[in-house]
């Protein structure tokens, strides 16, 4: 509920009221109703047509037997994502938009049983190495398996409108973006060039490429990433980073903070023939 986040989407929602919204979100996959924390929502003045929740559904939880674990642990444990993709296709005129929503495992360290001393504080480096190794799976994995949905998309719908958007909580050329993105300079086979995604934010100057601040340093975190075919309609990007605070010394020094720390990144398309 950021303030600048909101007025970028009243911008986009001009004339649409909440009510008349079409909103899909992630739901709990143990009991009935939206997930306690981290939801994805995907808000919509067209309607949407279909919604998806893919939670280990391509990508099986990978089994892991905790090294570190005390006491030690006896067999390997399933290491799940934290929470889900949402897709929704939305209908845009006469054709289906997908938009696949993701917030994908931050780069800290996972719990490792017996291993935490606090919030943020640690019994071992081994401890702490094995639980950034683990937080590193899950975002890894996690990519995959929303290429992997990408990749069926594809499959019956060669030349699909697809944006896969969301915090990635990795740089462009981080092993979460690049498994997203699947460049051609990557799969080495130009046949594969129209499955690629292509990153709004390559159309922006490289010094306003950045969502968040952290530790003093610019990096773009936040990703949209769009299909060739409508990237071939996208028409401007906007960051809005001008307000944009220092992560680590505003966790450190504000409380109940109303805003976010992660700008918002705005895509224009046109998508009427």
């Amino acid at each position: 509920g950021a303030p600048r986040r909101l007025r970028a989407l009243d911008a986009l929602l001009a004339g649409t009221s909440y009510a008349e919204m079409g909103r899909v979100a992630t739901q709990n996959a143990d009991a009935p109703g939206v997930l306690q924390a981290h939801n994805l929502v995907i808000l919509s003045r067209h309607p949407i047509r279909e919604q998806t929740q893919v939670w280990n559904d391509l990508v099986p939880a990978p089994a892991h037997r905790y090294l570190a674990a005390d006491p030690p642990a006896d067999a390997p444990v399933p290491v799940p994502w934290d929470r889900p993709l949402l897709h929704a296709r939305i209908e845009v005129g006469g054709r289906s938009l997908h938009v696949l929503n993701l917030h994908l495992r931050a780069p800290l360290a996972s719990v490792v049983p017996g291993q935490k001393a606090g919030s943020f504080a640690w019994k071992t480096t081994g401890g702490w190495a094995e639980g950034f190794y683990l937080s590193a799976l899950k975002r890894a994995g996690q990519a995959l398996e929303a290429r992997l949905f990408v990749d069926r998309l594809f499959d019956t719908e060669p030349d699909a409108l697809v944006a896969v958007t969301g915090d990635c909580n990795a740089e462009l050329r981080e092993t979460a973006v690049r498994l997203l993105r699947a460049d051609d300079e990557d799969t080495g086979n130009g046949a594969l060039a129209g499955r690629a995604l292509i990153p709004v934010e390559g159309s922006l100057a490289e010094e306003r490429r950045f969502t968040v601040i952290h530790a003093g340093r610019r990096v773009m975190l936040d990703h949209l990433l769009a299909s060739r075919a409508l990237m071939a309609r996208f028409r401007a990007a906007e960051i809005h980073n001008e307000m944009l605070g220092d992560e680590l010394v505003a966790y450190a020094s504000v409380e109940a903070s109303p805003e976010s720390y992660h700008a918002p990144l705005v895509a224009e398309f046109e998508l009427k023939d």
